[in-house]
């Protein structure tokens, strides 16, 4: 669904505490996305002051919103919530940086990153692979560029689709944009706090750690 900006962030070992934590299926129990579903754009996926999920306002279970999901993704469509790594296409955590995004050049929700690191030049994040962030108490590990998909296509106001997004992407980016990252030392993060690139000794002893 459309994605929810945060001020702060609590980063577990799945990601973003609360993201993706449900997600549809169609009647014969295969995930559905808005790859295939574009108007899944059109609903926003929200948490309550307790960390509920909610769809539009409502409870993500309310029977408003299983209607919803019939009207998606055809009858007997249902929510489910899961909040094993299965809800993960790659890995549970993308993070772009405000040089490729302006290298990118269109609305920067197309490409969906969990987090946007300020202050990088042109499009430095591509040296950054085997490498690590620290952004206060936690630590995270990045492993490869995210090779990017038909989402890319969709404007996330209007939903029209626009092919050559993803064609210019491929044109000057070899198709990957933005970077698969994982989370090596869970914590809270804020809007504005310090990103420190690390790599050497440090940077292995965590991922060391983490395997």
């Amino acid at each position: 669904m459309a994605g929810e900006p945060l001020q702060q962030a609590t980063l577990t070992p799945l990601g973003i505490r609360g993201d993706r934590v449900v997600h549809l299926e169609s009647a014969n129990g295969h995930y559905v996305t808005s790859r295939t579903h574009p108007k899944l754009l059109g609903y926003h996926g929200t948490l309550d002051s307790s960390g509920e999920p909610l769809v539009d306002g409502l409870p993500w279970n309310d029977a408003k919103v299983q209607r919803i999901a019939e009207q998606v993704a055809g009858p007997g469509a249902q929510l489910v919530r899961d909040e094993s790594e299965r809800r993960f296409d790659v890995l549970p955590l993308l993070v772009a940086t405000d040089g490729a995004l302006t290298a990118f050049g269109h609305d920067s929700r197309r490409l969906r990153p969990n987090i946007v690191i300020k202050g990088v030049e042109g499009l430095a994040e591509r040296t950054w692979p085997g490498r690590c962030l620290r952004i206060g108490e936690v630590y995270i590990g990045v492993q490869d560029l995210r090779g990017r998909c038909v989402m890319t296509t969709f404007d996330p106001d209007t939903l029209k689709q626009d092919h050559r997004i993803l064609r210019e992407i491929v044109q000057k980016f070899g198709g990957e944009l933005a970077l698969n990252c994982y989370v090596l030392r869970s914590g809270r993060i804020t809007i504005g706090d310090p990103v420190e690139l690390l790599k050497g000794e440090e940077c292995e002893e965590l991922k060391a750690l983490h395997r």
